[in-house]
């Protein structure tokens, strides 16, 4: 009697079924590489083992008995699941599993968060079992939660660089200098003088900006904010001038409720990183992911199809001259 599958009792079975594919003993002969009279052996055997009769062979021809067929099915579902289980147990260190945290700054232009999306679904088409998990973060808990392992991967701008993380360029931001309706630049000229600009009061960052303080074109600080959201709420007030991305200005800008005062002048250009852990510190999730994410924006990079810039920059500069 059968009562557990050792080695032999597999190639056994995998014998019978062969066997009954070819539609008998002497047919499997050359598929198997075997003698006849060592395959009716090895189906006695498997007989002797089950304690009962699966076919009747000889001049009769082949056929299954009723017990036959029934075994039948049952040996092509163990077959099946031993080879899937094989499979797997081959595969099972290629197979990407686990969590991927991500924190992202606010308002991310929005063909960088196609470009974001692409990654995702490359990833996506790996073979792995992976949680996504996205947060939004200001700058410095992005870089705060992944030197504590709280996040994988950030996107941000990053003005202080922490020496035990890695960072990578990913794309350039623009910001532009805007007032809100009620602000006494609004209903003024088309383009704003940028030292008459200079004379009001405008919305600054609670994190240094190294590239705006760079610029000349800014007066006196008189409200601070944390993110873009808060930028827009501050301007709208119609008391400040402030910068803000064109992609998250525009349609406040259709709304007729703020305006760009220079573009060509009050503006300024960030530079937006990929933060993580060094490489030799980093997990396979986070590289399999962050290879994918190079290889759509380098694809990205080489489409002739792709615009100039995700903020429009490009054009909005040629319809002013």
């Amino acid at each position: 009697m059968l009562t557990t599958i050792a080695n032999l009792d597999l190639r056994l079975i995998r014998v019978f079924l062969a066997v009954v594919d070819a539609g008998g003993i002497s047919r499997a002969q050359s598929t198997l590489k075997v003698g006849q009279s060592t395959l009716s052996t090895q189906l006695g055997t498997l007989e002797v083992r089950l304690g009962y009769r699966l076919c009747e062979r000889g001049r009769g021809g082949f056929r299954l008995t009723a017990k036959g067929k029934r075994f039948e099915i049952a040996a092509r579902q163990l077959v099946a699941t031993v080879t899937q289980f094989c499979h797997q147990a081959q595969h099972i260190d290629r197979q990407l599993v686990g969590a991927l945290r991500i924190g992202m700054i606010d308002h991310t232009p929005p063909g960088q968060h196609a470009l974001f999306s692409q990654a995702i679904a490359r990833f996506r088409g790996r073979d792995e079992n992976v949680q996504f998990t996205i947060h939004l973060r200001t700058p410095e808990q992005i870089v705060r939660e992944i030197v504590s392992g709280e996040l994988h991967i950030g996107l941000g701008y990053f003005w202080h660089r922490v020496p035990s993380l890695d960072y990578a360029p990913l794309f350039i931001e623009e910001q532009r200098a805007y007032c809100g309706r009620g602000h006494p630049l609004f209903a003024g000229r088309k383009t704003v003088d940028a030292l008459e600009a200079c004379r009001h009061e405008w919305v600054g960052r609670t994190y240094p900006v190294a590239e705006l303080d760079a610029r000349s074109h800014l007066g006196r600080v008189a409200a601070l904010a944390d993110n873009m959201e808060a930028v827009v709420l501050l301007l709208m007030s119609g008391g400040y001038c402030g910068y803000l991305p064109p992609a998250v200005a525009q349609p406040y800008v259709e709304l007729g409720l703020l305006r760009a005062l220079n573009p060509r002048e009050l503006r300024y250009e960030v530079p937006i990183h990929i933060v993580s852990q060094r490489p030799e510190q980093r997990n396979e999730v986070v590289e399999a992911f962050l290879e994918d994410l190079r290889s759509v924006q380098q694809e990205s990079e080489a489409s002739p199809a792709r615009p100039p810039r995700t903020d429009k920059a490009g054009a909005a500069r040629r319809s002013e001259r």
